[in-house]
């Protein structure tokens, strides 16, 4: 098996962040309705800190990303066109989430 290109490792890296973005939302109502129970702000403000810098994180991967899908269009790889597909995909996810969530 051939290792995974770089179309797929940033491919794979976008959908990760976005998942993670995700969770840290899922964290963060989590702990808002804790709060209210336990009184602990400072975990709330935790999760909240990370929210900004997983979204940077995703802007970076987004970019990145498709920097790949240009390389991989440029060189015509008829057996990249699975892995373009996936990357839009993931460019279009990443970009709703950062909508979605601003």
């Amino acid at each position: 098996m051939p290792p995974p290109s770089k179309l797929a490792i940033a491919t794979s890296s976008v959908n990760r962040l976005v998942k993670e973005e995700l969770s840290y939302h899922k964290e963060l109502e989590q702990q808002e309705s804790s709060i209210k129970k336990l009184e602990d702000a400072n975990a709330l403000e935790e999760t909240k800190v990370m929210i900004p810098t997983v979204r940077n994180s995703i802007a970076s991967a987004v970019a990145k990303l498709e920097q790949e899908m240009e390389t991989a269009q440029e060189q015509d790889n008829s057996s990249a066109t699975e892995e373009v597909t996936k990357a839009k995909e993931a460019v279009e996810n990443a970009k709703a989430s950062l909508l979605k969530t601003s």
